[in-house]
Formats: C-alpha cells, structure tokens, sequence
C-alpha cells in the first residue's frame, strides 16, 4: 500500500469521483461548447477562402492575404503565386497556435475536452500524466515563439483597422461605419490579450537579476503583470471579436447585408 498520497493508509477511501453537490460541470461543458463552436465556424471560414474582403474592410481570418490572387484591395496581396488552397491558411496558423498553447487556454481545454480535471476536488478518469513531455504537448512550448508572430500580425489588423476610416472603393480618409469600429474594437482587444500574455511579461522582465538596474524594464514588468491578472477575460473577449469582425465581413462580402454609416466626407 502507498505511504503517501490518495491511496495512504488512514486517508479516506472514496469510490465515487467527487462529493461536490453543486453544478461543477456547468463551467467545463460551457467552455467545451463555445471552444468547439470557434473552431467549428474558423474552420469553416479557413477553408472557405471567399467573402473575406467588402471594402474598405477585410476579414482577421484572411489579413494578411499573401497570396497573388487575393481579393482585389486585400492588402499586401502577393508574393505567394503558387499556392491555389485558401490564402488564410497561410496566416491563421499563426493566432490558431497562439491560443492554442496559451497558459489560459491549455487550463480551460484541458478541463474541458480532456477532464484532467474537469474541476477543483474532482478526480479525472487518465490513469497517468506525462505532462507536456510528449506530442503533442510538448508544442506548447512554441507558445514563446508564437507570442513573436502574433505581435507581428497585431501589427497588420491594426492597419486593417486604420485603414477602414477610408471611404470605400476611391479610398478618401473621413469614412466611419459599423465595420470600422468593430475592426477597430478587435485590434484594441487582441492587443489587450497578447500584451497580458504571460509570454510577454517574461519577453519584457524576464532575466532579470536586480530590477533597480533596469527602470524601464521593470515599469514595463509592472504595467504588463497588472494586464497580465486580467488575462483570462481578454482570452474570451478576443475569441467573441475576432469571430463578430469577421462574420460581419463576411455578410457585407456575400451580400447580405449593406454597412450602416456613422460619418462620411
């Protein structure tokens, strides 16, 4: 018999997997369904490679458009001549890695896709845990490298977003529609989860063995740790904006819609 842990002589022995009576199951199966909602509809958007552009607006799924025969005015456009499948899939890999080996969504897929564990004093059905040692987990460690990439394609939505203040179609600055603010409000909010990414607090104090040696690092450090409390929130607001910027491109793209506008020159 074990002399420690669960199975320790004088502990308890509990058959059941919990004796929790309130409704622990509602925040797992929660996350389990809106996580698998976004990946559902982004796969879809991914792989459907049209109505990604209705000027002056263009989709977070398909910025930037690398590809040579991207929508007309889905800025760059190019260099990529030879690629024929949808030109997102050479970008959305790249916030798609991102979350996924976040530090705040490994906790929330891992509780509710895999149960382990589902919850606080609840015990998980695995019969061990190698930990983030083997495929494929051991890809979360990209999540340094992928924080780099994402900073980069910030970079890129909020000149998306700059640039839906032009009119459409003759390009003239002073043009203010529903699409311009929610593709502004995304960018803010992607910025606001990438900067409390636990990633960055370590980019910008990490290392660091006498923080009084390092005023600017450490006023960095400090305003990031204060993002950084709040990351969790961020984590979902940026998942509802980037999936509402891009659904709202794509039924002006389609059609089905016309923008409503604030302000025009």
């Amino acid at each position: 018999m074990a002399t420690t842990g669960v199975d320790a002589p004088g502990r308890a022995q509990i058959g059941a997997s919990t004796l929790r009576t309130d409704r622990w199951w509602i925040q797992p199966a929660f996350t389990f369904g809106v996580l698998t909602a976004f990946v559902v509809y982004s796969a879809w958007r991914v792989f459907s490679g049209q109505y990604y552009y209705a000027s002056p607006y263009v989709s977070v799924y398909f910025s930037p458009c690398l590809a040579t025969d991207c929508a007309e005015g889905a800025l760059p456009g190019g260099p990529i001549s030879w690629w024929w499948l949808s030109p997102a899939l050479l970008t959305a890999w790249i916030p798609l890695t991102f979350r996924f080996s976040c530090y705040y969504y490994r906790k929330a897929y891992y509780r509710s896709f895999w149960m382990s564990p589902p919850a606080c004093a609840v015990s998980e059905p695995h019969g061990k845990y190698t930990g983030e040692r083997r495929l494929p987990l051991i890809m979360n460690n990209l999540h340094r490298y992928t924080f780099y990439l994402a900073l980069l394609l910030n970079i890129m939505l909020t000149i998306d977003a700059v640039l839906a203040f032009r009119t459409p179609n003759d390009y003239q600055w002073g043009y203010v529609g529903v699409g311009t603010l929610i593709l502004t409000a995304n960018a803010v909010c992607l910025w606001f989860y990438t900067l409390s990414c636990h990633s960055c607090r370590n980019a910008v104090g990490g290392r660091i063995t006498h923080f009084s040696k390092h005023p600017v690092r450490y006023k960095m450090w400090t305003v990031v740790s204060k993002l950084n409390a709040h990351h969790m929130m961020w984590a979902w607001i940026s998942l509802g904006t980037v999936v509402l910027a891009d659904f709202y491109v794509y039924l002006l793209a389609s059609g089905r819609i016309t923008d409503f506008v604030f302000f025009t020159v």
